[in-house]
């Protein structure tokens, strides 16, 4: 086993966690993957962060006696994090500037 050479800042930006991703695609060998591949992958970890969300809500479902699901829908929404900063990496998207572009197109907007 080798130990990782990745380091991310204690207090990064969204341009670290995309910088993070693209290394850290590279380092685990997962630079092959296609892009059909990745979508799916995608698709797959948002499918269990809905679950595990759906399970940290519905305390009255017996067969989940109350337990407290926090740190699993956290580690869930941290792989679609990872999913999409791979694929915006992968898109040439600067997810940072994308956001801030359509949050100005979203401030100007009338919402009801």
């Amino acid at each position: 086993m080798v130990k990782s050479k990745l380091n991310l800042k204690k207090n990064p930006t969204l341009k670290d966690f995309q910088k993070y991703v693209a290394e850290m695609i590279v380092e685990r060998g997962f630079d092959n993957e296609t892009m059909p591949e990745v979508f799916m992958l995608l698709l797959e970890e948002c499918g269990e962060f809905a679950r595990s969300a759906r399970k940290a809500q519905m305390h009255h479902i017996k067969a989940y006696k109350g337990k407290k699901h926090d740190s699993e829908v956290s580690l869930e929404a941290a792989d679609v994090f990872l999913y999409l900063l791979n694929l915006c990496n992968r898109l040439g998207v600067d997810l940072e500037k994308a956001f801030r572009d359509k949050e100005e197109i979203n401030k100007k907007r009338i919402w009801k």
